[in-house]
């Protein structure tokens, strides 16, 4: 019989403490309106500086554990690598668009102003169409995700998004003049990706030049994986109470416009994580690459 994986229990409850950090985070953001300014202004290209801190936090337990001795073995499991492009970029900015048109110009239509709801639905379009490059991470340690795996999809999807990010938007907009957010798009890629990649890679090869044999050095690389994972739950926290802390009086002065924005992004998460593990189940695709897999869909919804 498998041995079943072990869920602890600060693990098993995250939702609550993500919850109580939203509080948090709203009740300080309307506390110390001034700090939570000070600290947004700390960003370039849209990318803030102290949210990129948190990230490397969040981030760097699972490029610890990246092989790269695997890549060349990638090819092997193609299966998760279609399943997250095709729900990626066939299928989840296309959703996201209809879900904005159905709920902003027919079921809130009494709710909300036109001219505004035209800007929501450009809005969601704009969220749907960017797949995450960061929190997928933390979300395929939490799954027990396969760590290689996933750093070659958010990769790959990152490749993609620098040529399909502005045409298909566009076509969604239908406009022809959208400007890709070049400045955001690298500096993301290298804040979130790249600076916590080789920090792991660094701290990887000085646990294996420190081991006598590989049993040793894998060994060796779980006990420092399982001391320093609280540091990315720790991470994760901390992001959702700044996130939500810039956003404190805003929520807390339009409530009903926040909740009526949600309801679709909400659909959207669960529908896309649904169709992706669905797929990936029925494909019979192991559980490790299956899971980061189907996340990468929903986690820019979380970022």
């Amino acid at each position: 019989m498998k041995a079943k994986l072990q869920i602890d229990l600060f693990e098993r409850y995250l939702s609550i403490w993500v919850a109580l950090c939203i509080g948090a985070g709203i009740g300080l953001g309307s506390l110390f309106p001034g700090l939570f300014q000070a600290l947004a202004k700390l960003e370039y290209g849209s990318v803030n500086f102290v949210v990129a801190v948190l990230i490397w936090f969040m981030v760097y337990p699972m490029m610890v554990s990246v092989d790269f001795t695997s890549l060349k073995r990638i090819h092997e499991r193609p299966k998760g690598l279609v399943i997250t492009l095709t729900v990626n970029w066939l299928i989840k900015p296309f959703t996201m668009a209809g879900l904005g048109v159905l709920f902003f110009h027919y079921f809130f239509i009494d709710l909300i102003d036109p001219a505004n709801a035209s800007q929501y639905i450009a809005g969601l379009i704009l969220l749907g169409a960017a797949p995450c490059t960061a929190m997928v991470f933390v979300w395929s340690q939490l799954t027990r995700g396969d760590a290689t795996y996933t750093l070659v999809q958010v990769a790959l999807n990152d490749v993609i998004m620098i040529f399909a990010f502005a045409p298909i938007v566009a076509l969604l907009l239908g406009l022809t003049d959208i400007e890709v957010p070049w400045a955001t798009l690298l500096l993301s890629v290298g804040l979130y990706v790249l600076i916590p990649l080789v920090a792991g890679v660094i701290t990887r090869v000085k646990l294996s030049q420190s081991s006598k044999t590989s049993l040793e050095a894998v060994q060796t690389l779980a006990r420092f994986n399982a001391r320093i994972k609280p540091i990315s739950v720790l991470g994760l926290l901390g992001t959702v109470v700044l996130l939500f802390g810039f956003q404190g009086q805003i929520i807390l002065d339009q409530p009903l416009l926040i909740a009526l924005i949600a309801v679709p992004l909400l659909i959207q998460s669960y529908g896309i994580f649904a169709i992706a593990y669905l797929a990936a189940r029925a494909w019979r695709v192991p559980f490790n690459v299956a899971a980061p897999c189907a996340l990468i869909g929903t986690s820019n919804f979380l970022n």
